[in-house]
């Protein structure tokens, strides 16, 4: 079997989850739950995760060829990207579904409220700022920025970070203990890089982070822009808002748009 027959064996699978899964709707009445990793707030009438969202990262440095490591690491990551992504759609529409209500219940303004304070959204519960900065924040991100994103920064699943702490981004924590010591990390420095129970973990908690720290406030604009305009959000338009990403800035940028270009083309 030649590379790119083992490499198509691999992606079919990630095309038919993609195509052929449901998704579950939620039901009119919703009470919270907090997801104890990343304090993300969920519908407690979602179904529980799948087994799989909490495996560990498979060992990539194994594939000798390239473009098979590649394809697995896509392979592996992309559902990950789609439970993700969906949950928060079933509660943008939840969202949607009490902005219609003349009166809010205790569960609507306690699930406000959460959400607020999850995705740092500083309104009175239930006013229309409220509503208008949780349906700009409270959203998905294209998956070819994350699949990007993930393979640049984790050197395609094998670096430190992602084989010892599930961390496919890069993402940094500040308490004592809480991940892993850059090697690199200069005197005086207090940030560890953060250890995750899970890839999928680590997928809902980068996301988290666009979707509220000020530094990509660009992100979330671009992306409220192609909502309104009804047009499908793309991962190299988002990608302009990476900019404080990192310390490479637009060069970063267009390493990123590159990837997406190359390695993934057809994939928003």
């Amino acid at each position: 079997m030649t590379a790119v027959n083992r490499a198509l064996a691999l992606i079919v699978p990630l095309i038919l989850f993609a195509v052929g899964g449901a998704w579950y709707l939620p039901t009119s009445s919703e009470r919270n739950q907090t997801d104890d990793e990343n304090g993300e707030v969920v519908l407690s009438s979602l179904p529980s995760l799948p087994s799989w969202a909490d495996e560990d990262l498979p060992d990539f440095s194994g594939y000798s060829d390239t473009t098979e490591r590649k394809v697995a690491f896509f392979s592996f990551l992309y559902p990950r990207i789609v439970l993700a992504n969906s949950r928060i759609l079933l509660e943008r529409e939840y969202l949607e579904s009490i902005a219609t209500k003349t009166e809010l219940s205790d569960a609507d303004v306690q699930w406000l409220t959460d959400q607020s304070e999850r995705l740092r959204v500083d309104a009175d519960t239930g006013s229309e700022q409220q509503f208008a900065l949780l349906r700009k924040r409270l959203d998905v991100i294209p998956p070819s920025l994350i699949l990007a994103q993930a393979a640049n920064e984790s050197a395609w699943g094998t670096s430190r970070f992602a084989t010892e702490g599930n961390n496919l981004f890069g993402q940094w924590c500040f308490s004592r203990g809480c991940g892993l010591v850059p090697l690199s990390r200069v005197d005086g420095a207090n940030h560890e890089v953060a250890k995750f129970s899970s890839p999928y973990r680590s997928v809902r908690s980068y996301i988290q982070n666009l979707n509220r720290h000020p530094t990509y406030q660009l992100v979330r604009d671009i992306r409220l822009q192609d909502r309104q305009a009804d047009k499908p959000l793309s991962g190299t338009e988002l990608a302009e808002g990476l900019l404080g990403y990192s310390e490479r800035g637009e060069d970063y940028i267009n390493e990123i748009r590159s990837m997406i270009q190359i390695q993934q083309p057809g994939i928003l």
